[in-house]
Order: C-alpha cells, then sequence, then structure tokens
C-alpha cells in the first residue's frame, strides 16, 4: 500500500506542480506561436501518457499484490494486449508529430518578400551581414576568411561591396518585416537560438541552413548559442534589437559596408597632419 500511495503522490504532485509552477515560457517575440501550440500538444499528449501508466502500475500493484494461497496465472503472450498497445501508441506518436511537421513546412517556407540576412557564427561571437542598396547580398567563401575578410566575401562580386558589415556587434531588425535567417558557420557547430522568436536553428560548418520570422515587438532580446562549441560556449552571446520602421533607417545608415571596410588607408595623402616639431628637424 506504501508504494501505491507512492505512486499515486507522484502524479498529483505533477500536476499540482504545473499549475502552480512559477516557471513559464518568456513572451514570445515574433509569429511562432504555432510553436507554442505544438509544445503544448506534445505536453499534453506526454502528460496524460505518463499519469496514465503510472497510475496502472499502481493499480497492478494494489490488484496483484500478495495474498495467502493466491497463484499467479501464467499467459506468456496476449495478442489483444498487444493490438491495443500498438493502436494507442500509433496514434499517440502520430498526435505528437502531425503538428510538427506542419509547423516545420511553415518554418521553412519563406515569403517572397522576405529580406535576407546572414549570421556567421565563430567561436565564440557572431557576426551579421545585411543588403546594402542593391537589396541582395554578395557571394561568400569561407576560403576567403581572413583577418581582414572576416565574414569570407567575395571582393570580386559588385554585389558585396555595398553589403552592411556587423562583427562582433549586435544585430538591428524592423518590426513587422519578415526576416529570412541564413545562417553559417566558420569553424565548428554552432545554435542560433532567440527564445522570444521560438526560432532556432544548427549552423553547420560548410553549408548554409535558414529560417524567417516576423519581429512582432520591439525591444532588446539575447542571442544564445544553444551547440555546445567548446570552452567559451557560454559567452557566446549578443543581441538583437527590434527597431520602430522610423528608427531602423536611421541606425543602418551609420553602420559600415564592405568596400568601406577593405578600403586601403590613405598613408601621406593631403589630410595627413605633421607631428609637430617635424619642420624644424
Amino acid at each position: 500500500m506504501a508504494i501505491v500511495l507512492a505512486l499515486v503522490l507522484v502524479v498529483v504532485g505533477s500536476i499540482v506542480f504545473h499549475m502552480l509552477s512559477p516557471w513559464w515560457w518568456t513572451p514570445i517575440a515574433s509569429n511562432w506561436s504555432y510553436i507554442d501550440h505544438t509544445l503544448v500538444i506534445t505536453f499534453w499528449i506526454t502528460g496524460v501518457v505518463f499519469a496514465a501508466v503510472v497510475l496502472f502500475m499502481a493499480y497492478c500493484v494494489y490488484r496483484f499484490r500478495h495474498k495467502e494461497g493466491a497463484k499467479a496465472a501464467y499467459e506468456p503472450e496476449s495478442k489483444r494486449l498487444e493490438t491495443w498497445l500498438t493502436v494507442v501508441t500509433a496514434v499517440g506518436v502520430a498526435a505528437m508529430l502531425a503538428p510538427g511537421l506542419y509547423v516545420w513546412g511553415q518554418f521553412v517556407t519563406v515569403p517572397k518578400d522576405a529580406t535576407e540576412v546572414e549570421v556567421v557564427a565563430q567561436q565564440w561571437q557572431w557576426n551579421y551581414r545585411l543588403p546594402g542598396e542593391d537589396g541582395r547580398l554578395g557571394k561568400t567563401d569561407n576560403r576567403l576568411v581572413s583577418f581582414e575578410n572576416p565574414l569570407g566575401i567575395d571582393p570580386d562580386d559588385p554585389a558585396g561591396q555595398d553589403d552592411v558589415v556587423l562583427e562582433a556587434a549586435d544585430l538591428h531588425l524592423p518590426i513587422g518585416k519578415p526576416v529570412k535567417m541564413m545562417l553559417r558557420s566558420i569553424d565548428v557547430l554552432h545554435d542560433f537560438y532567440v527564445p522570444e522568436f521560438r526560432a532556432k536553428m544548427d549552423m553547420v560548418p560548410g553549408m548554409v541552413t535558414y529560417f524567417w520570422f516576423t519581429p512582432t515587438k520591439t525591444g532588446t532580446f539575447e542571442v544564445l548559442c544553444a551547440e555546445l562549441c567548446g570552452v567559451g560556449h557560454g559567452f557566446m552571446r549578443g543581441y538583437v534589437m527590434i527597431d520602430t520602421e522610423e528608427n531602423y533607417p536611421s541606425w543602418l545608415e551609420e553602420q559600415p559596408t564592405f568596400a568601406e571596410l577593405s578600403a586601403p588607408r590613405q598613408v601621406g595623402s593631403a589630410e595627413t597632419v605633421e607631428p609637430e616639431g617635424a619642420g624644424a628637424q
């Protein structure tokens, strides 16, 4: 009876803890409420199965407890039980997979009016690239990555000259505009994750992965790496700032382009100022 009581208390305690728990999801800041709905469906299915299995165990412990003179009935096979378990399990798994597959289809089907933004991960910082006045990103190649060209932008591609480059800086995005996040890594596995966006994706060296979302709330949101990427993994953080439509253009104009960053310094030009006292020597 003590075991039966303990099993029942586990179920009741789990339900009470869920209802009174102070730990809830962060407020959503994008269009992906579908992901919240999918998690809720999965939670209820697994929760019902958990309660049913534990309560069934409690019933079996009580119903088939030891009694003087009682003998166990040996039944090695039960086709009826196997059929029920197969059907119930199949229905439960399908009920969890179907919403996820539906949402995944939306997650990777990018709207035609979405703006492309590139996220480049490296140990242990976030870099970004936004399209310039031509509205498109230039070509890149990881073999071109260097100290002077940290994102590996192709200098021979005219489309990349006006690309906005943000190295180890915060990303700004306008509210209400769909964005296609193109993700790549130049060293090891990373994962771009903003909890409030309900959006994340692995970044695999040699591949370009992507997802899209539409910001629905202005503010500052922390970027985390959700894939163990080395000793500095816990410090690989940054921020995405969602601006109003009025503030975003002014911020964008202040950011450097690839052409500006790669332009050689003008040494000995007319603007160079001579050190004080140099003429006396």
